[in-house]
């Protein structure tokens, strides 16, 4: 190999054929010399000066001609201390995760990533977010119990093993937490989650099952792909990072890897820097929010002058400032916690439960943690099914948490940043032993996907857009077009027009009172009747069938039900009786006939 004259840009180790760029940023009066090491070896084998004065500013490069790129790995040392590339685009040394150990000085090294990889013509997906329905992922955690049956538990290729799971879930989105190169080991607690300082360029060494973490994050993306399922990375960033480097970053992954999307933390990169950059337009950008979380946790648990806020939380097209509904997220309660609990039990983490949310908008429905009575069980059994009900038929983009499908629960522990075990991992033993809320999910999916006025494109109005005398959306109580929603109220109705959409209408009214409450029934429109589709106490039918009154309906106490419409069938008349004493016209017989 011999030393070139190199580019200062891009950052990083680039491979064009049989030569690499390297270009790296180093403070002015400081000493820089690159480091190559021979795969396997412990000491560099080369060792390349890179002077200042032949520099750019703070930017030192060379180029190595005529190397066999994959069999080197590589490092800088700066000042006299030996450190890895901060735009590394893989990680050589850190397999394993969460073992705490002495790391000599040569042992974490960055890889010399060559651009080859058979994509067989994978693209982004571009799905429109009114017909995105996410999953909320740790891609360690979602299969590394031992319930899982993953054969590469842990790992990208672990949820690659569960794509056919999730498909007939109905997901077509997965946000992944983060997957770049962080460091776990951090004082006496393992960083679980992957917040804080990290080499975001490369994907996590100890998520993939074999030699190559960019191999098998590209897989991933590129089977999930195949299925129909977007992929969106979770790149909450720290804020001491430069809003160029982590626009930078955004769009290697896009270009690189295929990405569909990222969560970003707008606090500490530039929101608007982001959205309005020309590469990153057709990407999906996203960021957190608690507001449809808090409202739908008050009104599930029976809060007080919640209507007027579940109304607006229902209706409102969350795409349109990059925001997805969620109940639960990683953090705070999972789904069944958040209805088995009223506080947070983060003992396990060590800082005497001073750590994590305090205010979840939980309710124990009677008892707190597990509990065997029968009452208890069905009340949660319940609540469950109705926040599902609450996040799948609002308009936004909705957002499930892992494992909140078959009721996964943490004990308690709102807050798992550092509970890399069972506490933190999904524990898919509840779903072999009972999967009917996994059924209730799943047929609940497929309804709002077979219905677009569950999920118009544009935000509803309450205004009739298609003068077909019925608005996008109208509200109802317990008399049809009137809402009660004062102070006591905890009971609405939304009929949702299938107009301008070619749709049936869908009804779904919420009673979360602790009392039962009749509902007076809006029509369903000329010709149509109504048909009960779900009930949370009951569950999905089979079918929809006709309701035998019309004109109202009553829900249980803590109850969701969802209505559709369907054509009314016309009966043929009954024929005409003859009156009495009239003479019946004997028919005349052809010809024919009367030989036979």
């Amino acid at each position: 190999m011999r030393k070139e004259r190199g580019k200062p840009q891009p950052f990083g180790a680039a491979v064009e054929g049989q030569r690499v760029n390297f270009a790296v940023q180093v403070p002015a009066g400081k000493s820089c010399e690159l480091l190559l090491y021979r795969e396997g070896k412990k000491e560099p084998e080369h060792v390349f000066e890179m002077p200042e004065e032949e520099g750019i500013g703070e930017v030192r490069f060379m180029c190595l001609a005529e190397i066999n790129a994959e069999k080197y790995e590589y490092n800088y040392r700066i000042g006299g201390k030996v450190c890895l590339d901060p735009y590394v685009r893989e990680i050589a040394g850190k397999k394993t995760f969460g073992k705490k150990k002495e790391i000599a000085e040569h042992e974490i090294r960055g890889k010399i990533v060559s651009p080859g990889y058979d994509w067989e013509n994978d693209k982004r997906l571009h799905l429109p977010w009114n017909e995105v329905v996410a999953y909320s992922l740790h891609v360690r955690g979602f299969t590394k119990h031992s319930s899982s049956r993953a054969r590469h538990k842990g790992t990208y290729l672990g949820i690659v093993e569960k794509l056919p799971y999730l498909k007939e879930l109905g997901i077509n989105q997965i946000q992944c937490m983060p997957v770049y190169e962080f460091e776990e080991c951090t004082g006496t607690k393992i960083n679980y989650w992957g917040y804080g300082p990290a080499y975001y360029f490369a994907p996590k060494e100890a998520y993939a099952s074999g030699r190559s973490a960019v191999k098998e994050l590209k897989d991933m993306i590129k089977a999930c792909h195949k299925e129909g399922i977007e992929v969106v990375l979770e790149m909450p960033f720290v804020p001491e990072i430069g809003a160029g480097t982590a626009l930078e970053c955004l769009r290697f992954y896009m270009l690189e890897y295929h990405v569909d999307g990222f969560v970003l933390n707008p606090y500490n990169v530039p929101w608007e820097m982001m959205n309005e950059d020309p590469l990153l337009k057709d990407v999906k950008l996203m960021r957190k929010d608690d507001a449809f979380q808090n409202v739908m946790r008050r009104f599930l648990k029976g809060d007080e002058n919640m209507v007027s806020d579940v109304m607006w939380a229902l209706r409102h097209n969350s795409a349109s400032d990059g925001k997805c509904n969620y109940i639960t997220a990683q953090t705070g309660f999972t789904l069944w916690d958040l209805v088995s609990y009223d506080s947070k039990h983060n003992e396990a983490n060590g800082e005497n439960n001073t750590d994590g949310p305090d205010y979840n908008y939980s309710w124990n429905c009677g008892a707190e943690g597990p509990s065997r009575k029968r009452a208890v069980q069905n009340l949660r059994n319940s609540q469950v099914r109705n926040a599902f009900q609450l996040l799948l038929t609002a308009q936004g983009t909705p957002c499930l948490l892992a494992g909140d499908e078959f009721c996964n629960s943490q004990k308690g522990n709102n807050n798992v940043y550092c509970q890399d075990n069972e506490t933190g991992w999904v524990d898919w033993s509840r779903l072999k032993s009972d999967d009917s809320l996994f059924c209730y999910v799943k047929a609940l999916i497929a309804f709002r996907k077979k219905h677009p006025c569950l999920h118009r494109k544009e935000e509803l109005k309450g205004l009739d857009r298609t003068a077909c005398g019925v608005p996008d959306v109208s509200y109802h109580g317990e008399n049809a077009w009137q809402v009660k929603a004062d102070v006591s109220s905890r009971q609405l109705g939304v009929l949702y027009s299938g107009a301008g959409v070619n749709d049936d209408e869908c009804f779904a009214a919420y009673n979360m009172h602790w009392l039962p409450h009749t509902y007076a029934l809006p029509s369903p429109g000329k010709g149509k009747h109504w048909c009960l589709a779900a009930d949370t106490r009951q569950g999905f039918l089979d079918q929809p069938a006709a309701l035998d009154n019309q004109k109202s309906i009553e829900l249980k106490e803590r109850s969701i039900v969802l209505l559709v419409s369907a054509k009314t069938e016309k009966r043929p008349l009954p024929p005409k009786r003859e009156k009495s004493g009239t003479k019946k016209t004997p028919e005349k017989k052809e010809p024919e006939q009367e030989r036979q």
